[in-house]
C-alpha cells in the first residue's frame, strides 16, 4: 500500500511551496494555471481551424508559430509581472548571491 496521505504532503511540500520563495505579489500568478488554459485554448481553436495535417511536422509548425506568437504578445503586450515586483526577485538573488560569497568565503 501507498504512504498515508499526511507522509505524501510532507514529501511534497518543498514542491507545492516553491512559489513562496518568490515575492507575495507573485504567488496568484505563479500557481494559476489560466494562462496555460487559455493558451491550450488557443492552440486548439487554431488546429480545429485547419482541420486535418499533412504531417506531424506541418501540426509541429502551427503550434510553434502559436507558441512564438503567444510569446511576443507577452513581451510586448501584457505585463504578467510587474516590473516593481520584477526588481525584488532581483534583489533577493543578489542578497543570496552576496550571503554566499560571504559565508564561503
Amino acid at each position: 500500500m501507498g504512504h498515508p496521505p499526511a507522509a505524501l504532503l510532507l514529501e511534497a511540500a518543498d514542491d507545492v511551496l516553491t512559489y513562496m520563495q518568490f515575492p507575495a505579489e507573485h504567488w496568484r500568478n505563479i500557481h494559476s494555471t489560466n494562462p496555460l488554459e487559455r493558451l491550450n485554448r488557443e492552440i486548439a481553436r487554431r488546429v480545429d481551424v485547419v482541420g486535418i495535417f499533412p504531417n506531424p511536422q506541418a501540426a509541429l509548425r502551427l503550434i510553434g508559430a502559436i507558441l512564438q506568437e503567444q510569446q511576443d504578445e507577452w513581451l510586448v503586450e501584457r505585463r504578467y509581472f510587474s516590473m516593481k515586483s520584477m526588481e525584488k526577485l532581483y534583489e533577493g538573488e543578489k542578497l543570496a548571491e552576496t550571503t554566499l560569497e560571504l559565508t564561503n568565503g
